[in-house]
Parts: structure tokens; sequence; C-alpha cells
């Protein structure tokens, strides 16, 4: 996939064959970024996703794989995304890991996956492409979870995990500082949990309606916020825009 460099930019998002990661790199790839999709397990999703974008685009999709708890699948994912078209502009930081940790029954296995791939994958994903973005002026975003200030119950080790990558946004700002930018975005209610962390019909009314908004967010919300950071915030970094229709503001009673 070697072509000439030319004026568009190149995006690397982890965690990006599903849901608002999927969101992210098809509004990417719609602003005419080339995109680098980073899956694990979700192969055929990913697969999938690359050929519908290659059909609106010839040559503008790739994907990588990598279980970001791997330190050398890391390294080799991040290998083989910049020889794709030998530059990066933009490393989203994606990949989540989301389950319950109620207390009492938290092992150290729990709490390594939590932290490897909610925290500790994203600094050393943004260090591995440290150089690749120094010569882009790139900019990094993590995507957050607006738990990291208000806890959910019975998720303290997530919720801990995202509040240390929302700490490692503003310090690598300041590190990366004037070369590559560091911003976040921290989604409220914006996809509903699957599996064993799936909610109820009547769950998810009670949520919203605790929602000054009063709804439901979308992965577009999420993904229009990575665009701006990416591409039309030139003066930003260090910054973490919350997307939640109003749950971060509102005053608890």
């Amino acid at each position: 996939m070697n072509e000439t460099a030319t004026q568009r930019k190149v995006a690397l998002i982890t965690g990006a064959a599903r849901r608002i990661g999927a969101q992210i790199a098809k509004t990417l790839h719609q602003q005419g970024c080339h995109v680098i999709i980073h899956y694990h397990q979700s192969e055929r999703e990913a697969h999938d996703l690359v050929a519908q974008l290659n059909e609106v685009r010839p040559y503008s999709a790739a994907l990588v794989q990598a279980d970001l708890r791997d330190m050398e699948q890391m390294k080799l994912a991040v290998k083989n995304a910049l020889a794709i078209w030998g530059q990066l502009d933009i490393l989203v930081n994606n990949a989540s890991c989301f389950f319950a940790t109620p207390p009492g029954q938290l092992s150290s296995v729990e709490w390594t996956e939590l932290m490897d791939i909610n925290c500790k994958a994203a600094y050393f994903l943004s260090q591995m492409v440290l150089s690749a973005l120094q010569q882009t002026n790139g900019t990094i975003i993590n995507i957050l979870d607006t738990y990291a200030d208000k806890p959910l119950q019975h998720y303290a080790i997530y919720c801990a995990s995202k509040a240390a990558l929302a700490a490692l946004t503003k310090a690598l700002a300041i590190d990366l500082a004037p070369t590559i930018r560091v911003n976040a975005i921290a989604p409220g209610k914006t996809i509903w949990p699957e599996g064993k962390n799936a909610l109820s019909e009547q769950q998810k009314q009670v949520i919203e309606s605790a929602i000054p908004l009063q709804r439901h967010g979308d992965p577009t919300d999420v993904a229009n916020a990575v665009v701006f950071l990416a591409l039309h915030a030139p003066f930003m970094t260090g910054q973490t825009i919350a997307i939640d229709g109003g749950s971060s503001i509102k005053p608890i009673v």
C-alpha cells in the first residue's frame, strides 16, 4: 500500500473494528484521512470495515492486529502500521476493557487487564509512535470516560484506569509540547454496554431520564469531537472534552 505522501493525514485508531472505534475510523476517513484499523479479536468486523472504506476510496484503509496487553505484539503492530504509508499524524487510543470489580472479589489478573489495556497500552503506543508524530506535528487523542471523575459503583478499577489515562493526557501534553498535541474525550452514555454488562430497558430509561439533554448519545458525537481535536484545534492541548449530554455538570441533589 505504499504511495507518495500527499496532504492527506494518516490515523491509527485502536479498538476500531466495532462500536465507537469503528465510527471514529469512518468519520476520519470521511474527512479525507487514511485510517489504520487496529483490532484484537474482532477480525471479521475489522476486515469488513476496511473493505467498506477501501471501496469508497481505494488504498485508504488498512489493518493491524495486536493484543494490547502484550508489549511485543504492540511493537510489531506499530512497525507494520508505520510501514503502510510511512507516515502517522493521528493516534487515537480508543481500545478499552470494561467489567465490574466488586470489592472483595478482585484478583491481580483483573487489575492488570484493566490497567494494561485502558492506560498502559495508551502510554506505550504513544511512546512507540513518538518519532513518527514528531515528524508530522501530530496529535494523540485518548478516549476516557466520564466515570473517571464520577465513579460507577462496583467498577472501581475501571474508573481508576480511566482516571489514570486522564492524568496521563495532561502529563504527556506537557512532555510532548510543542511538537505533539495530546487531548482527550470523555464520553458519557454514548453506546450501551454489551454482554454481562448489558442493561435492561428499564435501566436504560432511568439513565436517560437523568441526563440533562434527556437522551442517549451516539458514537458520531464522539467521532465528531475526534475530528475537531485532530483537524481543527491546533491551539488545544492537555484538554478533555466531555460528550455526555450535560451529565458531568448536573448537580448532585
